[in-house]
């Protein structure tokens, strides 16, 4: 791998996964079965949340910023912003607000935590944002940013055949040439320690989480919605429909087991004085 992102093509859309593809709403679900008991945990660590004012970025369909309104209570705010708001229910406590990190200013602080769950390695500007994101924290406030390293090695830990593995690759080898043409940041997750300690943050921890993924379980299904998402470009990119219907099959049989991707998730906290 190697720490520079390619360059998109000018007419190229700048994020991967389009919200308003159909397939969206299901992938969304999935992500937050898949990651949301993990990030509530890391989220719990930081103490009794009542009171914060809380800042969720690139919020999806707001199952995050759900659990933060039941946390900072009725003395708390929470804010979900997006690029793309319509997966994001208006009725659960939370202000919703469009916003995108590469051109707007960010939403008036100062906050007492802000979290970005697979946002950051997908917009140009990853480490000036995330400085900016350290200065708009109170003293004290912390700042979590979760993300996805999608390290090949291992993803199939059991499969009915081998024609499953080998698809299962080819698959995972296209999804990387789309994100590579939008200048995603393999190398981002395992940068944002040092960039928070840069930054002036203090306290910074890393913590890194995977588990087995069997076929009809939530992850794989992730796998699946990722498929149809973007059949049009991975038919493109060399697979044909036939291959991606039959890893879709193996997707939802319990006998083809895939490793959860890494999550790495950094908290870093502004010092108090």
């Amino acid at each position: 791998m190697t720490g520079v992102a390619a360059q998109p093509d000018p007419a190229t859309p700048a994020y991967t996964f389009d919200n308003d593809d159909p397939a969206a709403a299901e992938r969304l679900a999935l992500s937050s079965a898949v990651l949301d008991e993990f990030t509530t945990s890391r989220l719990s660590s930081l103490g009794d949340l009542t009171g914060w004012r809380c800042l969720e970025l690139g919020a999806g369909n707001g199952s995050v910023a759900g659990w933060l309104v039941d946390q900072a209570g009725p003395s708390g705010q929470v804010l979900a912003t997006d690029i793309n708001t319509r997966h994001i229910p208006a009725d659960r406590g939370y202000r919703v607000v469009r916003h995108d990190l590469t051109g707007d200013p960010l939403p008036d602080g100062p906050w007492d935590l802000i979290h970005a769950r697979l946002v950051l390695r997908h917009v140009p500007g990853r480490h000036e944002i995330l400085r900016g994101l350290a200065k708009a924290l109170a003293p004290g406030g912390a700042l979590v940013i979760e993300e996805w390293d999608p390290y090949r090695a291992g993803l199939v830990l059991a499969a009915p055949e081998a024609q499953a593995e080998e698809l299962f690759y080819r698959f995972e080898t296209g999804v990387e040439q789309l994100t590579a043409a939008r200048a995603v940041d393999l190398e981002w997750p395992w940068q944002v320690h040092a960039a928070m300690a840069t930054a002036g943050l203090v306290q910074v921890d890393t913590v890194v989480h995977a588990r087995s993924w069997p076929g009809g379980s939530a992850g794989a299904r992730h796998y699946a919605a990722t498929i149809r998402l973007l059949r049009p470009r991975l038919l493109e990119a060399g697979m044909t429909g036939e291959e991606l219907d039959r890893l879709s099959g193996y997707l939802h049989d319990p006998r083809m087991v895939v490793r959860g991707l890494l999550t790495v998730s950094t908290i870093g906290h502004r010092p108090t004085s």
